[in-house]
């Protein structure tokens, strides 16, 4: 898929880096929202202390050489919570435990879903002006966004992941239209039921893509991969970013038997662990991706977002990716 991106104006090396989206949150921005929420600052105070956040993080993406950046995600909470907020048509319930002890407020459809305006375009045009650098716009994909809400509306859950569908397209377009040529939809929910992928979801993020000139990249973590692949190889992106370590690159051997064809974002970091991996490790790790992959078709990342990492951590996982990729570009001729 190198083609469409150099067509897209993106020159990328071999084994571009990139992060999957979400990094630590400074102390500062978990501090004003909590008086946010108290109502002891106002939404304008929160919103400078979050484009400081981005600053720091675009500046630091930056100084570790990462290829392909992303905001970090600064102004967001949970990754379905914050789109229903924006949609027309969802309503919030109560805590819900999402994993260990972490809450979020479970997004309802409780009404026609519809999209209300820009949801993620002005902070992908600040965080953009911030480097020259490709950035990439980052959407919670449709399947998810049903998922991991309750449905007190819509009949099925497919007509509830197509009607989120057709509201999604319309800020994917509004993305390309600000100028972003690499957009992430992060669908980390696709294989909870395979079924589904042939029967609504495939469908669904063609409608999602359908008639946008841009590198599409789909995010899936935590998933039964052997029970959607390689039917997954339909869904319409050029890119699938996986959680590779945490599974201890499992999924490799599944490659050898029905082989990837399109490109892969190969998760080296596992970030749910404290340990930083050596740069050895990632090394490695790389070496066993190109067993079955080719070059030109092998992006390296951490296995999903940083935000469960303090920053100190984060950054050493990632200093010690690019490095592990320097020496992986000089062992296949890359530059």
């Amino acid at each position: 898929m190198r083609e469409k991106l150099e067509r897209l104006g993106i020159n990328l090396p071999l084994l571009p880096t990139t992060s999957v989206g979400s990094l630590p949150k400074p102390p500062y921005i978990l501090e004003a929202r909590q008086k946010f929420s108290a109502k002891k600052i106002g939404a304008a105070e929160l919103r400078a202390l979050e484009k400081k956040a981005t600053e720091e993080w675009i500046a630091t993406q930056e100084e570790l050489g990462i290829d392909v950046l992303v905001d970090g995600e600064m102004y967001r909470g949970d990754m379905a919570a914050y789109f229903a907020e924006h949609l027309e048509g969802f309503k919030t319930s109560g805590l819900v435990r999402s994993y260990g002890n972490r809450y979020y407020r479970k997004p309802v459809i409780a009404g026609e879903i519809r999209w209300k305006g820009p949801i993620t375009v002005d902070w992908w045009k600040f965080a953009q002006g911030l480097t020259k650098k490709p950035l990439k716009g980052m959407i919670t994909g449709p399947y998810t966004m049903m998922d991991w809400s309750f449905n007190e509306y819509y009949p099925s859950r497919r007509d509830a992941c197509l009607a989120l569908a057709k509201a999604l397209h319309q800020e994917v377009k509004a993305l390309s239209n600000a100028g972003a040529k690499i957009i992430q939809i992060d669908e980390p929910a696709i294989s909870a039921r395979p079924e589904e992928l042939s029967e609504f979801a495939i469908e669904a993020i063609q409608t999602v893509t359908r008639g946008i000139d841009a590198y599409f990249i789909c995010h899936i973590c935590y998933g039964a991969f052997e029970f959607i692949y390689p039917e997954m190889l339909k869904l319409p992106v050029d890119n699938f970013d996986l959680e590779m370590s945490n599974s201890e690159l499992d999924l490799v051997e599944l490659f050898r038997v029905h082989p990837f064809t399109k490109d892969l974002s190969f998760g080296v970091l596992d970030v749910h662990s404290h340990e930083v991996e050596s740069v050895e490790t990632i090394e490695r790790r790389i070496k066993r991706a190109l067993e079955v992959l080719q070059p030109e078709q092998l992006w390296i990342d951490p296995d999903c977002g940083l935000k469960t990492r303090s920053k100190e951590e984060a950054v050493a996982k990632l200093k010690n990716m690019v490095e592990a990729v320097r020496r992986a570009r000089a062992d296949i001729g890359g530059r």
